[in-house]
């Protein structure tokens, strides 16, 4: 999915539903392209050790903890949530596009 080709909330969904919250921790991060993301994260990795390994990062939300409900199947099923996930993914981008910092969303629209 890409911030920059009018993405839908079904897309984003896809993203959700296509990985395991019982199994590792998630994060949901955008890279310079506008391209978003949904990486697993190895166990006792930092959220800052993430942002040291992925050059391309742009920007990112706050680490999905294992078991919390926020990816997977059932999350992808709550349209709201992935509205305001979507939602919050297209205003920051707008404000980021060009910018060469990294942005840690922690919250959503």
């Amino acid at each position: 999915m890409n911030l920059n080709d009018q993405p839908t909330v079904d897309e984003l969904a896809k993203l959700f539903a296509a990985r395991k919250d019982t199994l590792d921790n998630h994060i949901l991060w955008v890279s310079e392209s506008g391209t978003v993301q949904i990486d697993t994260l190895a166990p006792f990795t930092q959220e800052s050790e993430f942002e040291q390994h992925t050059p391309a990062l742009r920007a990112r939300l706050k680490m999905y903890r294992r078991g919390q409900g926020y990816v997977g199947k059932k999350a992808a099923a709550d349209k709201d949530f992935m509205a305001r996930v979507l939602q919050t993914l297209k205003q920051e981008w707008q404000a980021i596009r060009d910018s060469s910092e990294v942005r840690r969303l922690d919250r959503y629209c």
